[in-house]
C-alpha cells in the first residue's frame, strides 16, 4: 500500500493535507478541526465523533462496506 501527500489545499488561511492511499483521496480532519481550535485539534475531533449523525453516519457505512459488521453490537453502543 501505497500513500502519499496528493495535495495542499488552501480552507480559509489554513492548510489541509489531501493523502492518496490506493487511488482514494483523504481529507485530513485533523487539519480541519485547526480551524476552530489551533492549539487542541483533537478535542474538535472528539466533539464531531459524538454527534448523532456522526455515528449514524458511521453505522451506515460500516453495513454497506463491512461485511463483518455486528447491527446488533453497534445499535448497543450507539443506545448507550
Amino acid at each position: 500500500m501505497k500513500s502519499e501527500i496528493s495535495a495542499v489545499i488552501n480552507v480559509k488561511e489554513n492548510i489541509v493535507k489531501i493523502l492518496r492511499i490506493n487511488d482514494l483521496d483523504y481529507i485530513s480532519l485533523t487539519d480541519l478541526a485547526r480551524y476552530e481550535n489551533p492549539t487542541e485539534p483533537s478535542f474538535t475531533v472528539k466533539d464531531w465523533m459524538r454527534r448523532v449523525n456522526v455515528i449514524n453516519y458511521v453505522g451506515l457505512w460500516e453495513q454497506l462496506n463491512n461485511a463483518n459488521f455486528n447491527l446488533g453490537e453497534f445499535t448497543q453502543i450507539k443506545t448507550d
